[in-house]
C-alpha cells in the first residue's frame, strides 16, 4: 500500500501539479527537500526518459520510499525539435520564452506548430514504470498570460496559453497532465493489488 511518495524536485509549481491530481488516491507527496535529499543529479540522457530514470533512481538510491521523477521540455518544429531535452537550460532563467520568441521572428504563422513532452518515473526498488504525455499546439507570436511557468504563456493550445489557463484547465489537457493520469491508474491498480 502506497501512502507517501516522494518527488524528485524542488519546483513548487511540479509539485503542486502533482498533488492535486494524486489526492483523490489519499497518496502524500512530498519534494525531495521535504525529503531531505540535497542532491542533483546530472541529467545527461539524450531523452526525456532517460532525464527522468536517472532523476528517479538517485533520490530512491536516498530515501528507499516510491519515487516519481519527471522530464520534460518544449519542441519546437521549426528549431528542429529544439530546446527539447534542453529546455530547462537553454536560455538564462526567465528569458527562454524571449530566446525562442527571438529565434522564430521570421517563422510564418503556419510553421509555428510544437509540443510539449513529459515522461514520469515511479521506481520502488525493482518497480520501475514511465508513462508519458505530450501536448500539441503553436508558439505565439508574444508573451500571454499570468499564470503557469516556463514555456507557458508562448505556447497556445486552442485559443490560449497555457499561461492563460486555470490550474484545473491546463492540468486536463497538458503533458503532464497527461502523464499524470497515467501515473494516477496506475497507482491507483496498485493501490488494489
Amino acid at each position: 500500500m502506497i501512502n507517501k511518495l516522494v518527488m524528485a524536485t524542488n519546483n513548487k509549481n511540479k509539485l503542486r501539479e502533482a498533488r492535486e491530481i494524486l489526492a483523490p488516491l489519499g497518496i502524500e507527496v512530498i519534494s525531495q527537500q521535504e525529503a531531505g535529499v540535497d542532491i542533483e543529479p546530472v541529467e545527461d540522457g539524450v531523452t526525456f526518459e532517460e532525464n527522468a530514470v536517472i532523476k528517479a533512481k538517485a533520490i530512491y538510491n536516498a530515501v528507499k520510499v516510491p519515487v516519481i521523477a519527471d522530464d520534460s521540455g518544449l519542441c519546437v518544429d521549426a528549431l528542429d525539435g529544439r530546446p527539447a531535452v534542453y529546455s530547462a537550460r537553454y536560455a538564462p532563467k526567465g528569458q527562454e520564452c524571449e530566446k525562442i520568441l527571438d529565434e522564430m521572428k521570421n517563422v510564418p504563422d503556419d510553421k509555428r506548430t510544437a509540443y510539449f513532452e513529459c515522461c514520469i518515473v515511479y521506481i520502488n526498488g525493482e518497480d520501475i514504470h514511465s508513462m508519458s504525455g505530450r501536448c500539441y499546439g503553436t508558439i505565439t507570436r508574444e508573451k500571454r498570460g499570468m499564470d503557469g511557468f516556463g514555456y507557458d504563456p508562448i505556447f497556445l493550445y486552442g485559443n490560449k496559453t497555457l499561461a492563460e489557463m486555470s490550474p484545473d484547465e491546463k492540468n486536463k489537457i497538458s503533458h503532464r497532465g497527461e502523464a499524470m493520469k497515467k501515473l494516477y491508474e496506475y497507482l491507483e491498480k496498485k493501490k488494489g493489488e
